[in-house]
């Protein structure tokens, strides 16, 4: 497997919006005066390496099931088209999964022991999201699951890790960059839907339609917008809110009046839409 198509395989552009919860998690604790980089790195060592794993995975299973046919619209996989070995890339998942493991671990010098299990179901989520006996992914679970192990864990660990304890606005935080981060997952099966229904997977896009896709996109969006400005309110943080509406909702119209293929270009925009809305709102709550 050449580093072109390892690299490929690793899809920046997913570890950008995976690492936005711990960021926005770690400015949340740096304003609320408990900052600790050490467990900061550990979470954003476990988020990162969990995506990546997650990445060859889902490329692994979806060839095995079948679910990567010759007319697949989204970016290469490196399995389907033959440029790396099914074997090497489950084993590089499961390499990945233990460096995240690897990184939980260390987090049990400012965690509590609960975080094992929930580290555990982490791992997990990584394959059960398009493998086992029910995988998530193809039962229209994925959403949830992305809202859960890619928002609200993710960002909530996070703070916890640092301030030892929760706190509901970071709750609305995780719920809001959840929220945007399921939209990537929106543009993904609003593209495929057509693959997707011929091979028996049954996203949400497959239940209820390409036209439901588009509308809860949306609401999404402003959900999450609307979330963050009323959970710290401050008029910087407003206007930036503001201005990421005004961006998100660009995007939704390019995804609006897109088919096929081209729907890549959204889904690229869908990933560093969250990324802007991490700086901006992380921007609006230091200097509001």
């Amino acid at each position: 497997m050449k580093v072109k198509d390892f690299l490929t395989e690793v899809r920046p552009k997913t570890l950008a919006a995976s690492s936005s919860p711990v960021i926005l998690a770690s400015v949340l604790a740096y304003m609320d005066g408990v900052f600790n980089w050490v467990p900061a790195l550990l979470c954003l060592g476990v988020a990162m390496f969990g995506q990546i794993a997650s990445n060859f995975a889902n490329d692994y299973f979806d060839f095995v099931n079948g679910m990567d046919g010759a007319g697949r619209l989204g970016p290469e996989r490196v399995v389907s088209t033959g440029k790396a070995e099914a074997k090497f890339v489950l084993k590089s998942s499961i390499v990945f999964v233990f460096l995240s493991c690897l990184c939980g671990l260390g987090l049990l010098f400012f965690a509590p022991w609960w975080f094992i299990p929930v580290g555990i179901a982490i791992a997990l989520a990584v394959f059960g999201y398009s493998a086992g006996p029910f995988p998530l992914s193809h039962h229209g679970l994925g959403d949830a699951a992305v809202l859960l192990f890619f928002g609200l864990i993710p960002l909530c660990l996070t703070y916890y890790a640092q301030a030892g304890c929760f706190s509901l606005h970071t709750l609305w935080y995780a719920i809001a960059v959840g929220l945007l981060i399921v939209n990537v997952l929106i543009v993904n099966n609003y593209r495929d839907v057509e693959q997707d229904r011929a091979t028996g997977k049954r996203t949400t896009i497959v239940r209820f339609g390409r036209k439901a896709g588009l509308y809860a996109y949306l609401a999404n969006v402003v959900i999450a917008a609307g979330l963050s400005i009323a959970s710290d309110f401050n008029l910087i943080k407003t206007i930036l809110m503001a201005a990421f509406l005004g961006i998100a909702l660009s995007t939704w119209v390019e995804m609006k009046k897109t088919d096929g293929e081209a729907l890549n270009i959204p889904f690229g925009h869908t990933a560093r839409n969250v990324i802007f809305y991490t700086l901006l709102c992380s921007f609006g709550l230091i200097f509001g």
